[in-house]
């Protein structure tokens, strides 16, 4: 990392449906292939796992692990093996309640430690039939630099982004397994949520097909002006490396005080409503 630049890399993968093990080795791949280019790389939505729900099903419950697990620790190996944070979203099982699953983002340090995870608080409609929704909205701390999660469907949800910014974050990442016939939700949003909070944002989509679905890729990097500056293509496994200049951030929200300028007090119907 140079001062206030970092380097994130995009990994957009194919993941073979309910074949841990085949996606965990092509991820380690990913970052052996990585080593010093980067400061910090997300991975897709349920990278390890797939996501097509209908073929995964009940198979969800033997597929999924907690946090701190097995995946966790082998992915905190290789973070300080090649001294890079790493994100990724699985199928977590809750310790304390049996039988209950999040869709869940962890984040890894460059040293290899967990620094925490996000649980998927807003769920699409049929995510309900297997996940509980998270309840929280947290940022975190990866060494001089600030990051918030949404995964997805939440790219929808422009509450979400602000809260976040206000809290700090510079970087909001969106692992995620937007399908084809969706391209145009995932451009929008992206540049229209870093737009919005004048921040980065960083969406990780995946490629191939699980049945009937076929993922449509695209994953991008978004600038606090809402410009994208680096993209994936739209079918192939790619590894995305981009510099992102924070200090844009403070240029921008400078130019134009969007944040400083809301009025809260105004929005109260907002959650009334």
């Amino acid at each position: 990392m140079d001062g206030r630049k970092i380097r994130s890399a995009l990994i957009q993968m194919d993941c073979i449906i309910k074949n841990k093990e085949g996606n965990l080795l092509k991820a380690l791949g990913f970052l052996d292939e990585l080593n010093g280019k980067t400061d910090i790389v997300c991975f897709p939505e349920l990278f390890t796992t797939g996501y097509n729900l209908d073929l995964i099903s009940d198979d969800f419950y033997d597929l999924a692990e907690p946090i701190p697990g097995p995946t966790t620790e082998l992915m905190g190996r290789k973070a300080k093996e090649h001294e890079l944070a790493i994100l990724g979203a699985i199928v977590e099982q809750d310790n304390a309640r049996k039988g209950m699953l999040y869709n869940t983002t962890f984040l890894l340090d460059a040293k290899g430690q967990l620094v925490g995870k996000y649980r998927k608080s807003h769920l699409y409609p049929a995510e309900h039939r297997y996940f509980r929704a998270g309840d929280l909205l947290p940022v975190f701390d990866l060494g001089g630099f600030t990051v918030g999660v949404a995964i997805c469907f939440e790219h929808a949800f422009p509450q979400i982004f602000t809260i976040l910014a206000l809290q700090g974050a510079e970087v909001i990442f969106l692992p995620s397994a937007v399908p084809v016939g969706y391209e145009y939700l995932l451009n929008l949003r992206t540049r229209a949520r870093a737009q919005d909070n004048q921040l980065f944002t960083v969406a990780v989509n995946r490629v191939g097909c699980e049945g009937n679905i076929t993922y449509c890729g695209l994953s991008k990097v978004v600038s606090p002006r809402g410009e994208v500056i680096a993209e994936a293509s739209n079918t192939e496994e790619e590894l995305l490396v981009v510099e992102l200049d924070l200090n844009l951030i403070l240029k921008e929200r400078k130019q134009e005080p969007v944040l400083r300028s809301q009025r809260p007090e105004l929005y109260r119907s907002l959650v009334e409503l």
